[in-house]
């Protein structure tokens, strides 16, 4: 039965009634959208100060928040660094036949912050290669403790990481550096672990070639040289802050000398590298106890991590000996070895031919 035209009228009023609280409703929700936004976003408020300001709970600003940027009340924007790290890579891939990752950083990137990029992108490309029952070589240095820092977890099975160069010195064993950043890398992999208990340097190359003859030592070389990785980076003898073995007391001062008057840039594992990538008439290198070039280019994969223009130098070095494979350097000091290398007159992008000679003659 309809209603008679009194109960109709309270009927409609209630509805107009309902409708306008509805209204108000949506109305305080639009404000209330409209001030966690602009608190949050524009005046960098925190969402616990918003939820006091507003008296909601804080997972009411979180649903808020993103009902803004849903509805497009909030717009967000990511507008990337203008970056030539592409084209550097390309270039470097063209001239040296590598694979090359430029990591992208910006003009006021210290130091840190270049090591620290450049070590997480290294540690990624390491761990995509990693497989069950493989050997995977690796040196020591401020580069590789920073890699270590940043590997990913990854389970394998019957994988083994050998050290590349002798870490002993005149000054310490060695072993608790070297053996706490090859064990990073053992842990990280779940593989297990082979140090290589010798000196980074004889003190007399006949002591090099007998120690080398001993069973303990030759299960270790051959461990090296059947790796199916190597990664490592180029050592510095200049610059603001120089290698590891050039300032722990790796070296005596006639050896410092020495490395001078031979034109030595850098090193790789240990072992000295002039800029035309020669080496194997350093007598120093007689008593270094790390991977030559001629037995790293054996490895299959070789990666190098470098960061700082004062690596340019012997990375470039590296490169006219071969030992690179595949490269993972800042975009600033990318940049800075293709102006060195343009400047360069000879051993672009191959081994020099006395690094040939030499070979040759071993």
């Amino acid at each position: 039965m309809w209603p008679i035209v009194g109960e109709f009228d309270l009927l409609w009023a209630f509805v107009q009634k309902l409708c306008t609280k509805v209204q108000d409703v949506l109305v305080d929700k639009g404000e209330l959208l409209m001030a966690a936004a602009a608190m949050h976003y524009v005046q960098e408020m925190k969402m616990e100060a918003i939820a006091s300001r507003l008296h909601i709970s804080r997972s009411s600003v979180s649903r808020l928040l993103k009902l803004a940027r849903e509805t497009g009340i909030v717009e967000i924007t990511v507008r990337p660094t203008p970056t030539r790290a592409p084209q550097v890579a390309q270039e470097l891939r063209q001239r040296y036949g590598i694979e090359t990752h430029v990591v992208p950083v910006s003009d006021s990137a210290g130091r840190e912050e270049r090591l620290r990029l450049v070590a997480m992108t290294a540690a990624k490309v390491l761990a995509s290669w990693v497989e069950s029952d493989m050997i995977i070589g690796v040196a020591w240095g401020t580069t590789l403790e920073a890699i270590a820092r940043h590997l990913p977890r990854k389970t394998t099975h019957g994988s083994v990481v050998v050290q590349l160069n002798g870490a002993v010195n005149s000054h310490t064993s060695g072993v608790e550096y070297a053996g706490s950043l090859i064990a990073r890398f053992g842990e990280a992999f779940e593989a297990s672990v082979q140090l290589f208990p010798v000196p980074a340097f004889f003190d007399f190359a006949e002591t090099r070639r007998a120690m080398w003859r001993e069973k303990s030592i030759s299960r270790v070389l051959d461990l090296q040289q059947r790796a199916d990785v190597a990664v490592f980076s180029m050592g510095t003898l200049s610059g603001e802050q120089p290698s590891r073995v050039y300032s722990a007391g790796y070296l005596e001062p006639n050896d410092s000398a020495a490395l001078l008057d031979d034109k030595v840039v850098g090193d790789v594992c240990t072992v000295f590298l002039r800029a035309d990538g020669s080496y194997a008439d350093l007598p120093i290198n007689e008593r270094a106890t790390g991977l030559s070039p001629q037995e790293l280019r054996k490895i299959p994969r070789r990666l190098c991590a470098v960061a700082g223009d004062e690596k340019v130098p012997p990375l470039l070095a590296g490169l006219r000996a071969g030992v690179v494979t595949d490269l993972v350097i800042d975009e600033r000091t990318a940049a800075s070895l293709v102006n060195h290398d343009d400047r360069a007159t000879t051993g672009r992008g191959s081994l020099s031919r006395k690094v040939l000679i030499q070979e040759s003659k071993r």
